[in-house]
């Protein structure tokens, strides 16, 4: 019995072997290839799902069917007038004839290196055609700064031939050409940066600095002009109200000096008893706009600032 159990066992377990070996199952985002002692059989199988291959003999090749990246070296290259510049690029490809990838690059591993040589290739070579201008715009446009001074220094930018959208269409067109035979599809391709080498682009900065200091003091020379001119109208301006406001006062102070004039002449002009009451008044208002508790004055007992300080007998 206990026999009988384990050749059961072993069958059973010989089978699963075997299944195993024959079964293999596809997800969404792939796609095999079966290969029979390392050479592919039949066509790709793309479909989701479970499926059955020779055991033991035949291996399943799995490759991705999803867009896939790459990513350059940034290198050091020379553009069409001379001028020495990092580029980096990077791309986004997918397999497009499994076979075919399998039969030319067998893994990713040798994709991405292929892509290497193809893309890094196409790029210096489109770089080296164009001059720096192309490579960093896209379009003409309008600068974004208008410099101050005559019409001939409005910071007209060189016009561009081609531009940059071009020269990357002209670096995928060129690249997909030479990867039509290797089964991959190349989606996309973008400068992902552009700089001066070091020693240029200190020198860059340094004139970029140089103008925008040259800009700056031109403003400000303008500035301090604008400035002298508002303060003359300020001071111009000063100087009038305040000629009106002293005229207008001194003709304020004329006309009630004339009144009071009047008025003086009315009140001396009435009765003795009138004029002799505004007299008291006035000279009491004198008296005490000149005296104080410490005032020491020497009068003479006739004249007519003494007359009311005094009593009718005399003292």
């Amino acid at each position: 019995m206990n026999a009988k159990a384990l050749i059961a066992g072993l069958i059973a377990l010989g089978i699963l072997i075997v299944l195993s070996s024959a079964l293999y199952v596809v997800d969404e985002t792939q796609q095999v290839i079966i290969t029979q002692f390392g050479e592919p059989v039949g066509d790709a199988v793309d479909a989701p799902g479970l499926h059955m291959k020779t055991p033991f003999i035949q291996q399943a090749n799995y490759f991705d069917k999803r867009f896939l990246e790459w990513d350059g070296i940034a290198n050091q290259v020379p553009t069409r007038d001379k001028r020495f510049i990092w580029v980096d690029t990077y791309a986004r490809w997918r397999i497009t004839d499994p076979l075919l990838f399998f039969q030319r690059l067998r893994d990713e591993r040798g994709a991405q290196t292929r892509l290497d040589d193809i893309l890094d290739g196409e790029t210096r070579n489109a770089v080296a055609r164009h001059n720096l201008v192309e490579v960093v715009r896209s379009s003409n446009r309008d600068p974004a700064t208008i410099l101050l001074g005559d019409d001939s220094e409005t910071g007209i930018l060189e016009l561009v031939e081609i531009g940059r959208e071009a020269i990357t269409q002209e670096i995928h067109a060129a690249a997909q050409a030479r990867a039509n035979d290797l089964g991959i599809e190349i989606l996309d391709l973008r400068f992902k940066r552009i700089n001066y080498v070091e020693e240029v682009r200190l020198d860059v900065f340094n004139r970029m600095i140089a103008e925008r200091n040259r800009i700056a003091e031109r403003y400000r020379s303008e500035g301090q002009g604008e400035s002298a001119r508002i303060d003359g109208e300020r001071e111009r301006e000063l100087q009038r109200i305040q000629s009106e406001a002293y005229r207008t006062a001194e003709e304020v102070r004329g006309k009630a000096d004339a009144e009071a004039t009047e008025i003086y002449a009315q009140a001396f002009n009435r009765s003795a008893d009138s004029r002799s009451f505004y007299e008291f008044l006035k000279t009491m208002e004198s008296y005490s706009e000149t005296f104080d508790e410490e005032t020491w004055v020497v009068l003479s007992t006739k004249g007519d600032f003494f007359k009311y300080l005094v009593s009718d007998d005399g003292r």
